[in-house]
């Protein structure tokens, strides 16, 4: 019986659930896709875990029915302005006798580097190994096997904060559904958009969703970096409204209509108070403005109606674009891998289909930069196959990657994080049990 791997990423915007089949154990046909709007969700975090739950199963039913399968588990990705990240480094002395580096030494020295300060309101998602030091020497991606007295490490440790993760977690168990696992979305997205040369020279992946932005950087091969950035494709549709008179949904229809992150189009010049309209007076008279160049749009009264430049809405639309991208590059200043990025940037989610914001980025930051689609995938892939499924489709393998319960190795193929997917079990998978999916999925 083949193996069938289900995934819900459940955003500000929308909620997506996807079921897809295993096939000869590396590649995914997708069954069927549910998607409907979200409700309860604010910036990325449940706020109301009834609506939540009820958006998350109308999801499900939706993927159930395209794909007649039952829907018991999935993977589930997590986000929101609660996500931190943070560096730590762990040291042990090698255990065996004879100075070979084991599994259970690898464990030993991603438990010690765990070992830093968390607040209690916190917890841990994900830690994830991203190199090794063997008696001083460095770059060692795989140590196990090697010979030495001295093991480091160095983790990039993901946290999030308690209650915004138990919410999560209520709400996707309310609609009927058990968690497989909960991954950080940016890792997900990842999974989906980016090879494994891009993360081994060096690319940061900005995931733009409804209401906030995900950077993850990676190089040499893993994670080194994530942060979330307040910004996301509804403010850009927040300022249309506030800027143009218009409501929400004409102004997301102008945006995904018309809108550019990069204003081309001549702007009428402003009318000159010291010269009333004239006709007798040449000095008075304003262009006329192309045709094309005007959109017709409801107004915030019923009934009326306004002519709207389209160079006003790409005025407005590219603001809030070059504010996005200053913070960007500030966040990839912080991180300081700002100088390892030969792959460049990578755009994807809802807010990469803005036209042009790539070439604008490109201009702002003098590096590469692409949109990112999901790939790798079969049957109704069509579906899913751009960039605001990118999270879903990476969840997905994840899965693919990660879960296959009758798999002998399957204790080493668990992401080390809380073990979400026995979430309030005893019998976790230990540490040491987990650690070589790491080495096999960040030091390839």
């Amino acid at each position: 019986m083949r193996r069938t791997v289900v995934s819900i990423e459940v955003g500000t915007t929308k909620v997506c659930t996807v079921v897809a089949q295993v096939h000869n154990e590396r590649s995914l046909n997708v069954l069927g896709v549910g998607m409907t709007q979200s409700k309860g969700i604010d910036r990325g975090v449940v706020v109301n875990i009834e609506e939540a739950a009820s958006a998350i199963a109308t999801s499900v039913e939706k993927a159930e029915r395209a794909s007649g399968y039952r829907i018991d588990t999935a993977y589930v990705g997590v986000a929101g302005q609660h996500i931190a990240s943070l560096n730590s480094r762990g040291v042990v002395a090698v255990s065996n006798p004879d100075h070979e580096i084991t599994p259970h030494d690898v464990a030993r020295a991603v438990e010690a580097a765990q070992a830093v300060a968390i607040p209690t309101q916190r917890e841990v998602v994900h830690i994830i190994p991203r190199a090794y030091i063997v008696d001083g020497t460095e770059g060692i991606r795989d140590p196990v096997g090697m010979s030495g007295f001295r093991l480091e490490v160095e983790t990039h440790i993901v946290t999030g904060e308690v209650m915004a993760i138990q919410n999560l977690i209520k709400s996707v168990q309310r609609a009927g559904i058990e968690i497989d696992d909960l991954i950080l979305q940016p890792l997900a997205a990842g999974e989906a958009v980016l090879s494994d040369e891009d993360k081994d020279r060096g690319v940061v992946l900005v995931d733009i969703g409804g209401s906030t932005t995900d950077v993850a950087v990676f190089v040499q091969g893993g994670i080194w970096h994530t942060s979330v950035i307040p910004i996301g494709g509804s403010h850009f549709t927040s300022d249309l409204v506030y800027v143009l008179h218009t409501p929400h949904n004409t102004a997301e229809y102008l945006k995904l209509k018309y809108g550019e992150a990069m204003q081309d189009v001549p702007a009428l010049p402003p009318r000159d108070p010291d010269h009333p309209d004239d006709p007798d007076d040449p000095d008075s008279a304003l262009p006329e403005a192309n045709p094309d160049d005007l959109i017709d749009a409801d107004t915030l009264v019923v009934g009326e109606r306004q002519k709207i430049h389209r160079a006003l809405l790409n005025e407005i639309l590219q603001a809030r674009a070059e504010q996005l991208v200053e913070m960007i590059y500030n966040e990839l200043q912080r991180s300081g891998y700002d100088g390892m990025l030969q792959s460049g940037i990578v755009l994807t989610g809802g807010g990469a289909q803005l036209p042009r914001l790539d070439e604008l980025m490109r201009e702002m930051l003098g590096v590469p930069v692409r949109v990112g689609r999901p790939r790798g995938l079969g049957g109704l892939a069509e579906a899913i196959d751009t960039p605001p499924y990118a999270t879903s489709v990476g969840l997905l393998l994840w899965g693919l990657r990660h879960g296959q319960a009758d798999d002998p190795y399957y204790a080493y193929h668990q992401p080390y994080g809380n073990g979400y997917g026995s979430y309030g079990n005893e019998g976790r998978v230990p540490i040491y049990e987990r650690l070589k999916n790491w080495m096999r999925t960040f030091l390839p």
